[in-house]
C-alpha cells in the first residue's frame, strides 16, 4: 500500500455495504486479507473469546462536541524541535467544558479530537453500517487492553492511542493485508525487523499481542518525537515518515490539517486520522452509541522454557491443555510447533499450568519439520546470449515441454539458465541454446 515502510491497512471502498442517507461511507473496516490457514486460526481464536450479546438498536445520533471533547494534557516538559514554530491547530486545541450536570459525563481525551464532518461520517459508518463488527473489535480489544495499557504507560504513550489498534486491524493478530502488513499492529516486514520483531518461515512475531504491542510503542514515540504532534504520528504511522516529511517541507506546512488539504499525501492517509478519531469517540463513550460493556477475560499466560522443537498437539497430548488454547496463546508459531533454532523459546501457557507443562515436556516427542520449499532461482542475464535465443516461459508451460520443443534435454536448459528445481514461473526468460 505504501512504499515507505510503515504500519498500514488501506481501506478500499465495499459497495456491499450500505451506509447511511445513501451517502458511499467514507471509511471502511480495517482492509486484511487471511490465507486458509490464517483464517481458520483466526475464526478459533473468536471461538476462544469470551461471547458477549450484540446490540440490537444501533444509534445514529452523533452527540454534540461540547458533550465529547475535552482535551487532557500530556504531561512532561521536553522540549521538541516543533515548540520552536508557531503551534499548529492540534497542539493549541483546547477544548473547555462548561460547568453543570453534562460535565460529569463528559469524557477526557489525552490525544487531540476534532468533530469535524469527516469524523462524524466514520462515526456513523463505524455506529450503523458496520455495527456489529466494530462491536467484536471493541469486545477482543478489551481483552488485550490491560497488557497494551502496561505497555504504553511504560513507554508515557497517551493511553487513548490504543485506538489506534481498531482501525488497523480491530486487534487481530491474524489480520493480514494486501500490502503484506500483519498482526494487530499492522507491521509490514521491514519496519518489523528495524524494531525488533522476528519475521521468517517458523516465527512471526508480528502476531505476538505483547512483542508487536512494544514495538508499535516504540515506533509511534520516535514518530512523535520526530513530528512534535499525535496526528502527524500517526499519518507518518500510516503512510511512513519519508511521505510525510516529504509533504510537510514541499507544502511548507506544520500540521496533519495543512497537508490534509494538498494532493501531498495519499486520501486513505487524510481519512485515517479522523477515522481514528471517531473510533476513540466511540469506544471511549459506548453507552452513548449503544454498545454494551462486557466484562471480558483479560489476556493473561505463563511462560515455559521450550529447548526444542515440540507440535502443539504433542504438548496438549501430554498435559491435557487444549490444542486450540495454545494456538490462541502463541498466534506468532506460524507452524503450531517451538521453532528449530531456537534454544530457550518462551511458550506461553494458561495461568496455574506452567508447573505441570515443565514436568511433563520431557515425554512429548520432538517435532521434525517437513522441509522448506526450495525457490526457483533463474539467473537474470540482461544481454543477450552469445548463442541462441531467448524463450519467455507461458503459462502451461514446463521445462519438459520447453525441451522437447527446442530439441534439447532438460538438463541441459536447467544448466544453461541455472535452474535448481523442476518448476518454473509464467513469464521468466529462459536462454535457449543453438
Amino acid at each position: 500500500m505504501q512504499t515507505e515502510p510503515a504500519l498500514t491497512s488501506e481501506v478500499p471502498t465495499d459497495p456491499s455495504i450500505p451506509s447511511p442517507d445513501g451517502i458511499q461511507p467514507p471509511a471502511q473496516e480495517p482492509d486484511y486479507i487471511l490465507d486458509e490457514e490464517d483464517r481458520t486460526a483466526a475464526a478459533e481464536s473468536e471461538a476462544a473469546e469470551a461471547p458477549a450479546a450484540v446490540a440490537s438498536e444501533p444509534s445514529t445520533e452523533v452527540p454534540p462536541a461540547e458533550a465529547l471533547l475535552q482535551l487532557k494534557p500530556l504531561g512532561g516538559t521536553t522540549a521538541r524541535f516543533a515548540d520552536l514554530l508557531t503551534p499548529p491547530a492540534e497542539v493549541i486545541q483546547e477544548a473547555t467544558v462548561e460547568q453543570g450536570s453534562e460535565s460529569d459525563n463528559v469524557s477526557e481525551y489525552n490525544v487531540p479530537i476534532v468533530l469535524d464532518p469527516s469524523v462524524q461520517g466514520h462515526i456513523r459508518f463505524f455506529n450503523v453500517a458496520i455495527r456489529n463488527r466494530f462491536e467484536q473489535w471493541l469486545i477482543r480489544l478489551s481483552h488485550y487492553r490491560p497488557l497494551v495499557d502496561s505497555i504504553f504507560s511504560e513507554f508515557q504513550l497517551p493511553s487513548d492511542l490504543i485506538y489506534l489498534s481498531l482501525v488497523e486491524s480491530g486487534f487481530n493478530p491474524h489480520a493480514y493485508s494486501r500490502a503484506r502488513a500483519a498482526g494487530p499492529w499492522q507491521f509490514m516486514k521491514g519496519t518489523a525487523k528495524v524494531y525488533g520483531l522476528r519475521v521468517d518461515s517458523y516465527v512471526d512475531e508480528r502476531r505476538d499481542p505483547v512483542k508487536s504491542t512494544v514495538a508499535a510503542a516504540r515506533y509511534l514515540r520516535d514518530l512523535y518525537d520526530l513530528f512534535g504532534t499525535w496526528p502527524l504520528a500517526m499519518a507518518a504511522y500510516n503512510a511512513g515518515e519519508g511521505k510525510v516529511m516529504r509533504a510537510l517541507h514541499t507544502a511548507q506546512a506544520e500540521s496533519f490539517s495543512d497537508i490534509a488539504k494538498t494532493r501531498l499525501i495519499r486520501r486513505e492517509t487524510k481519512e485515517y486520522v479522523p477515522r481514528f478519531m471517531a473510533a476513540t469517540i466511540i469506544a471511549k463513550n459506548p453507552d452513548r452509541y449503544g454498545f454494551p460493556q462486557n466484562d471480558v477475560r483479560p489476556h493473561q499466560f505463563e511462560e515455559v522454557v521450550v529447548r526444542r522443537p515440540i507440535h502443539f498437539k504433542a504438548i496438549a497430548n501430554v498435559t491435557g491443555i487444549s490444542y486450540q488454547e495454545l494456538k490462541v496463546l502463541n498466534p506468532e508459531l506460524r507452524r503450531d510447533a517451538t521453532p528449530p533454532d531456537d534454544p530457550e523459546y518462551h511458550l506461553k501457557v494458561p495461568v496455574g499450568t506452567k508447573e505441570k507443562v515443565e514436568q511433563l515436556l520431557e515425554r512429548a516427542p520432538t517435532h521434525k519439520f517437513a522441509p522448506l520449499p526450495m525457490p526457483v532461482k533463474v539467473r537474470h542475464v540482461k544481454s543477450e546470449p552469445e548463442s541462441g535465443h531467448w524463450y519467455r516461459v507461458r503459462v502451461g508451460d514446463s521445462l519438459e515441454k520447453i525441451a522437447k520443443r527446442f530439441n534439447i534435454s532438460v538438463k541441459t536448459l536447467k544448466s544453461n539458465n541455472n535452474l535448481t528445481g523442476p518448476t518454473i514461473k509464467a513469464g521468466s526468460r529462459l536462454v535457449i541454446v543453438n
